[in-house]
């Protein structure tokens, strides 16, 4: 199973987009859908989450409300084989959104673009002659700008099987200052991650329209990564939510705990999300008791 899966938030739209994700996207197919039970919080049998495969890799959407709006601090790196796979997505992603880069020729690629489709999540698009792949792309701006190989170094020394691939930096006498990262890739659990810094005005930084979940086997996997992530100036939140002392936002969330809420029995799924609902942390044997009426 993945390690780490990005995690995008939505108000009441989030089965609308799944659907048409997976319709553009290669490899891509829809894998669960969650609806609430009687117990809510949500209305009984609206959609709380969705799974999703793009291009290989796993997605999950949640409905959580109009709290958080996506912006393009954490992108999706598109690698695209053909030229006509290329414009073929530009055109459905650009249907309805707004073009940040205009797709054309560049130093770096002979084809790229960058664009905000129309649920507000951004996609750089990029001819490779490889077949389709995604990859989440990290932005440091304001206060966090200047601090991507920092990040890259925290995240590789917490998570396994990960390494910093080639990193390019800005020059002297170039747009951004000296030595800050232009753009670099790294790994995590074998996934491939990108990261740049941006010390442009922007108006947007990390939130949690976009978190990254990590799935634990055990307790021990939770407590371990919610120590390490925390550590350092994160700040823990609720129902295993996090921010890491750059601003993103991780859920560390145990395997059981999905296993728990599919259950058919409405009502113990319903005390399931009860007891959640009161933690940071997640507790493992807290979740059990509770399916258990107990």
């Amino acid at each position: 199973m993945q390690k780490l899966t990005p995690s995008l938030w939505f108000n009441d739209n989030a089965e609308e987009a799944m659907n048409y994700y997976v319709s553009i996207f290669r490899n891509s197919e829809v894998l669960n859908v969650s609806r609430y039970g009687e117990a809510g919080p949500g209305s009984e049998g609206s959609v709380l989450v969705v799974s999703f495969r793009l291009a290989g890799l796993e997605f999950v959407a949640l409905n959580g409300g109009p709290h958080f709006t996506p912006n393009p601090s954490v992108s999706f790196f598109v690698g695209c084989e053909s030229a006509r796979e290329l414009d073929d997505l530009w055109a459905s992603l650009s249907e309805g959104g707004s073009v940040l880069m205009d797709l054309g020729e560049y130093p770096f690629s002979e084809k790229y673009g960058w664009v905000q489709d129309r649920f507000g999540f951004t996609w750089q698009l990029i001819l490779t002659g490889e077949p389709q792949s995604i990859a989440p792309a990290l932005m440091f701006v304001g206060d966090q700008h200047g601090r991507a190989e920092e990040a890259m170094k925290t995240y590789t020394s917490v998570f396994e099987n990960a390494s910093i691939g080639h990193v390019e930096r800005w020059g002297a006498g170039q747009l951004l200052p000296e030595g800050s990262v232009m753009h670099a890739s790294f790994t995590l659990s074998d996934q491939p991650f990108m990261a740049m810094d941006s010390g442009l005005d922007h108006d947007f930084t990390f939130n949690e329209a976009i978190s990254f979940t990590i799935d634990c086997k055990s307790q021990d996997e939770v407590d371990y990564f919610w120590d390490k992530l925390i550590e350092g100036g994160g700040e823990p939140s609720q129902c295993g939510w996090l921010k890491d002392k750059f601003g993103l936002s991780w859920q560390v969330v145990p395997a059981v705990l999905i296993e728990l809420l599919r259950d058919e029995d409405l009502e113990k799924t319903g005390r399931v999300m009860q007891a959640m609902l009161q933690m940071a942390k997640i507790d493992i044997a807290m979740l059990q008791a509770a399916h258990e009426g107990q």
